[in-house]
């Protein structure tokens, strides 16, 4: 009788011992794998809302900018502290939402209209710590929201457009669509 308690008690220490040195690489390797798989696709999730963001942030400064020039009897556009807009656009160079923001405001002159050029570079490009991967531009002229993968977007510096029927989260691959 002695004997078998010792052998209850001895089965009952070894399953208190607690998990093998190779349960729990098992398990860490498993932990290695989903992060390896989840932060590359929530960083590319972060990118694409902020070009979603970007994109979108053009539409309105180029809607509040109109809606300044008819309201100024069309004698002028507006820079950011004019605008009045949301209070992150402020300065020469505001960041919101992982995009600088570069306002020009051209002055009418005898020979040419007042008129405007809005780019969205992204602050970081590239890396872990990347906020955006295509660069955006808007003026006075269009009203279409033009984006390029290698560099600054402008009228003369283009890949292309960004048409609006076009997912603005996705990704350019290369450059985007035509002019």
């Amino acid at each position: 009788r002695g004997d078998g308690k010792m052998k209850r008690q001895h089965t009952h220490d070894a399953r208190a011992r607690g998990f093998s040195l190779v349960e729990l690489m098992i398990v860490i390797a498993i932990i290695g794998i989903l992060v390896g798989v989840g932060v590359p696709a929530w960083r590319n999730a972060v990118i694409a809302g902020n070009e979603t963001a970007a994109i979108q942030n053009l539409r309105n400064i180029a809607t509040e900018q109109r809606t300044y020039f008819n309201m100024n009897g069309r004698n002028g556009y507006a820079t950011f502290d004019q605008l009045q807009i949301d209070p992150n656009f402020r300065g020469d160079a505001p960041v919101v939402e992982g995009y600088v923001y570069t306002l020009k405001v051209i002055p009418k002159t005898q020979s040419s209209p007042p008129s405007f050029t809005l780019n969205a570079d992204p602050q970081s490009k590239d890396g872990i710590g990347a906020t955006g991967k295509r660069h955006f531009y808007i003026d006075s002229n269009s009203g279409a929201v033009l984006a390029n993968a290698a560099g600054p977007a402008g009228p003369l510096a283009l890949n292309g457009q960004l048409p609006e029927a076009a997912h603005p989260g996705a990704r350019a691959g290369g450059g985007a669509c035509s002019r």
